[in-house]
């Protein structure tokens, strides 16, 4: 409407605001309420807090991510950090709506920080186009609060363990002041979680490890011989045929490029045909090449609205945080619930407690290996072991140099009582395992 004329906009304590901006959000914190936390005193500087001080980090710009930082910057956080090693694809822009077409192939961060603002006066959001592996303590120290809109399990995790690495213990006692709240969002279609995690103090990431759906393998036997299902003639292709055929020489396939999916799902259609196998699309192809979880924008907003309130209430403290888990479902209906998820006592990631192994005597290191990954509680994907022996440190497994891998304890010179450091790209810490000998 070109008679409608914009509120004037003026500069106030740093950031540009017009009359009546914040009332929203003056209504939680300069009032008190039913459901206000008890110790809460209704006050104007937790509004200022929100506005110049409290410093967010954002990880992940995706389906969650846009939502997160458009929510934060409207309920008036102004100092946000986005970490996203992605680039945006055409694939994104039906839900990831900071992006437009012009964006394809640039990264999501800047885009996206670009974007925040841009639109929303004041705000001040910083791209970082990275890893969150690339970061030190140093970077996570200056954050109030992260919030993570991600769909790796072994990126919150190692984001869990980073957090519990930053905690500081006197005389074991957890020093409060060293905890920084942990916000994590996920979504598999029409499903959804929130959950508040207090570091060294409530269920961390790891304490609830087998409540994650374990990635979907199928077998090699069932690929190579006796496939019964599309995606058994699309791996087939993925593993099998690509790496000897090499369509396009040496280069791997990666799985945002047309001409390579073409590729496999034509492979898959004649795979397919030979064993009277139908349902092989295009899009499932790339769907199964790419492990592509189906992401729902409704979903999307739902949870990053939770975790939006979450930071919120814990930022201003003026309400009590979710305690500690919240399940969205809405495949039939609305169906929603909050529960308690408890810490493990024997947790790897938060219990600075040695794990125990048990094995016989008489074991090998591939059977450690095996535990390392296929333990629903461990879950670790590519384990690196050392120990201390005669006063020396010992290398007994890398991925890259595994001739100890069939080896006999004994042969190992491991004896009861061992322990073992295990790295593991699931965590930034190493995690301290004591074996027990069984008989």
């Amino acid at each position: 409407n070109a008679d409608t004329v914009s509120p004037p906009i003026m500069a106030v304590d740093g950031g540009y605001d017009w009359d009546g901006r914040w009332n929203h959000v003056r209504k939680f914190l300069e009032r008190p309420g039913p459901f206000a936390h008890p110790d809460f005193e209704p006050c104007t500087e937790s509004l200022q807090f929100l506005l110049e001080m409290c410093k967010i980090l954002v990880i992940g710009a995706g389906g969650l991510g846009c939502e997160l930082l458009k929510n934060l910057a409207l309920s008036g956080f102004r100092l946000i950090h986005v970490v996203d090693m992605d680039t945006i694809d055409i694939s994104n822009l039906n839900r990831q709506f900071l992006f437009r077409p012009k964006d394809v192939g640039r990264p999501k961060a800047e885009v996206a920080a670009d974007f925040i603002n841009n639109r929303i006066p004041g705000c001040k959001v910083v791209p970082h186009y990275k890893k969150i592996q690339d970061f030190d303590e140093s970077f996570y120290r200056q954050f109030h609060i992260i919030v993570c809109g991600l769909d790796s399990i072994i990126a919150r995790r190692w984001m869990n363990g980073m957090l519990i690495s930053l905690l500081s213990y006197e005389d074991g006692v957890l020093d409060p002041s060293s905890i920084i709240p942990l916000i994590d969002g996920g979504t598999e279609g029409f499903k959804g979680n929130s959950r508040v995690i207090l570091p060294g103090m409530t269920a961390c990431i790891d304490c609830t490890l087998e409540l994650y759906p374990p990635q979907i393998n199928f077998p090699m036997c069932t690929i190579a011989s006796m496939p019964r299902l599309p995606e058994h003639c699309i791996e087939y292709a993925r593993i099998l045929l690509w790496p000897k055929e090499k369509p396009f020489g040496e280069t791997s396939l990666d799985g945002d490029n047309p001409e390579h999916i073409q590729w496999v799902f034509k492979k898959s259609i004649e795979r397919a045909a030979e064993f009277h196998i139908t349902g092989v699309t295009y899009r499932l192809t790339q769907g199964v090449v790419k492990r592509i979880i189906p992401a729902v924008a409704s979903t999307n907003a739902v949870i990053a609205a939770a975790c939006s309130l979450e930071v919120f209430k814990i930022a201003s403290s003026a309400y009590i945080p979710l305690n500690n888990y919240l399940v969205f479902n809405d495949v039939d209906g609305l169906y929603t619930y909050t529960f308690e998820a408890e810490r493990k006592e024997n947790c790897s990631a938060c219990s600075q407690v040695p794990q125990n192994l048990q094995f016989p005597p008489s074991a090998k290191l591939q059977e450690v290996l095996e535990y390392l990954m296929e333990n629903a509680s461990l879950q670790m994907k590519s384990p690196a072991i050392t120990t201390t022996l005669e006063g020396k440190n010992k290398t007994l497994y890398l991925q890259v140099f595994n001739f100890t891998e069939h080896t006999h304890f004994f042969y190992l010179g491991l004896s009861d009582g061992q322990e073992l450091a295990v790295a593991d790209v699931t965590t930034p810490q190493t995690v301290l395992f004591k074996l027990n000998f069984t008989t």
